[in-house]
């Protein structure tokens, strides 16, 4: 299996690299220390693994697994990070990530979950998966909603309810996830860390929206999401 190791810590990638060295079906190939650096390693090596790295400098881990994955399809993305909050562990699925590994996981438990992603498989390291049985399981199963109204699974997930309103239809899934987000109130730097991508990226993704619904600014906007969630 071909891995590319995308994580800006030396020391830490160092090490991945020296255990998976002493396999025989595991080899590295390629090593980033950015995602963009990680994305120019996918395009140029087709590796058949990606061992991910969420907070890197420049584009982030999640921001990169969700251009690798679309631009990339037959590059799997396995996290290996140290952040292990909900959303982390959502966003990363959400753009395509196959599993999510934290750090302080056993050299074992990395070399099969490298093995079980690298295979097709989705795996969820220690506590990881823990913690994702006991989110859906302390929740009750959405009920029917109307139009205008969103679960709190799809807030956690990204799928926000306007995206299925005839009136956001022109709208890319994720300017209407950036349009909900607008509609609560949220600054441009708050959507960047909510979602995890920069500044600018947001900044480009609310302008082409607002020409996309014509209207002038994030107030009119904003008042857009409301009537529709008024009157579905």
């Amino acid at each position: 299996m071909r891995i590319v190791i995308a994580e800006d810590h030396p020391m830490f990638r160092n090490g991945v690299r020296s255990l998976l060295a002493t396999t025989e079906d595991l080899k590295v190939v390629g090593e980033a220390g950015t995602g963009e650096e990680a994305i120019s390693l996918a395009g140029e090596l087709r590796p058949d693994l990606m061992l991910m790295d969420i907070r890197m400098p420049g584009m982030n881990g999640i921001e990169a697994t969700h251009v690798i994955r679309e631009s990339y399809p037959d590059t799997e993305v396995l996290v290996l990070t140290m952040y292990h909050d909900d959303h982390s562990v959502f966003t990363a699925m959400r753009v395509g990530a196959k599993g999510y590994v934290l750090k302080d996981a056993d050299e074992e438990e990395l070399l099969q979950a490298i093995r079980m992603v690298g295979s097709g498989r989705a795996v969820f390291g220690t506590g990881i998966a823990e913690r994702m049985m006991h989110y859906f399981a302390s929740r009750n199963p959405p009920a029917a909603v109307d139009s205008g109204a969103e679960t709190e699974i799809d807030r956690e997930l990204g799928r926000p309810a306007l995206a299925s309103d005839p009136a956001f239809a022109g709208l890319t899934r994720r300017e209407a996830e950036i349009l909900s987000r607008i509609a609560r109130g949220d600054t441009n730097a708050q959507i960047a860390e909510r979602l995890y991508i920069s500044a600018k990226t947001v900044a480009n993704h609310v302008s082409t929206l607002l020409n996309k619904l014509q209207v002038m600014d994030r107030h009119e906007a904003r008042k857009l999401v409301e009537q529709s969630r008024h009157h579905p």
